[in-house]
């Protein structure tokens, strides 16, 4: 029985998730299963007071309040039962998805949770013991048919919950890097895309489709982009800058880019780029006025304005 704050590093997410449980095909240890499960639907209340004891002891599932724990713990249960019973993994696999959902967010980790699955499967095991362990024979018959189907449904739902928390992951991943490279509506037609952080290929990607998406939605005709934030860019990553450069041109919109590093300088020198292709500024606020020009307006100091708006 496991009571320590054990943690289970198995690479889960590498497995190959059952869609069954594979019943027994006999009659005799079909029956022997609904037995099981009738006995311990009976003692639902104890067994799950039991079992969030032992929870509690393990020190799992502590980002939850003890009311959150007893939910979880009964909808849990029902669904093991339910498994037990008929062989079927849908409803498990369905909970592993909501469980992922509701706790990964929280900080639950992959351990807690399998942990909270293997000490169901000891309570239990724990009463069929006490309700069986008389009889010999007939202890032998009833765990051997549970035992099986217990640690099946502890992989079952071990490896779906690990699938649908890196798949969550994933898309909380996906929304950060998407913060990360926000494409400003400064004026009509004028976007700004300033870039912090290191540029990997598949940032780099997304930042193209957003930069295009952004152009086509807003008609712009002149993009600045902003690399003061990139210290080092490597050349797979500066070459698709260039070709999102070229790309953006091909919607009409011309690319300004501003606040190149030495580094970065010498690897789009390195890697042969056409420097005449690229329209470069030191810094934001020129290109932003350069950006001005391009669109037609004119860039006029404040103290000019105030100036004139004195005399009239």
């Amino acid at each position: 029985m496991s009571t320590s704050n054990e943690k289970f590093d198995s690479p889960l997410s590498d497995l190959e998730l059952p869609t069954a449980i594979e019943p027994p095909a006999d009659r005799a240890s079909t029956a022997i299963l609904r037995e099981i499960v009738a006995h311990l639907r009976q003692r639902r209340a104890q067994l799950l007071e039991a079992w969030a004891s032992r929870i509690s002891e393990a020190g799992f599932l502590t980002a939850m309040s003890a009311e959150e724990v007893l939910e979880e713990c009964g909808a849990m249960y029902d669904n093991y039962l339910a498994a037990v019973e008929t062989g079927s993994s849908k409803s498990l696999d369905s909970y592993a998805h909501e469980l992922s959902e509701r706790t990964v967010t929280r900080g639950v980790g992959t351990h807690e949770v399998v942990g909270t699955v293997l000490l169901l499967r000891d309570v239990l095991a724990k009463s069929l013991y006490a309700e069986y362990g008389q009889n010999q024979d007939n202890l032998t018959r009833v765990l051997g048919a549970y035992g099986p189907a217990a640690s099946r449904i502890a992989t079952m739902v071990a490896v779906g919950f690990v699938r649908e928390h890196e798949h969550i992951i994933r898309q909380q991943q996906e929304a950060m890097r998407k913060l990360s490279t926000p494409v400003l509506t400064i004026h009509e037609r004028l976007l700004i895309l300033p870039i912090i952080g290191i540029l990997d290929p598949q940032r780099a990607r997304q930042l193209t489709e957003q930069l295009l998406e952004a152009i086509r939605s807003n008609r712009a005709k002149v993009v600045v982009m902003d690399l003061t934030g990139v210290a080092t860019m490597d050349a797979p990553v500066a070459n698709n800058l260039v070709q999102t450069v070229g790309a953006a041109r091909l919607l009409g919109a011309e690319v300004i880019i501003t606040g190149v590093s030495p580094e970065l300088a010498r690897t789009l020198v390195t890697i042969g780029v056409d420097l005449e292709k690229l329209a470069t500024v030191g810094d934001l606020r020129g290109g932003i006025e350069r950006a001005a020009r391009l669109l037609g307006y004119k860039v006029v100091p404040i103290d000019e304005t105030t100036t004139d708006t004195a005399t009239e």
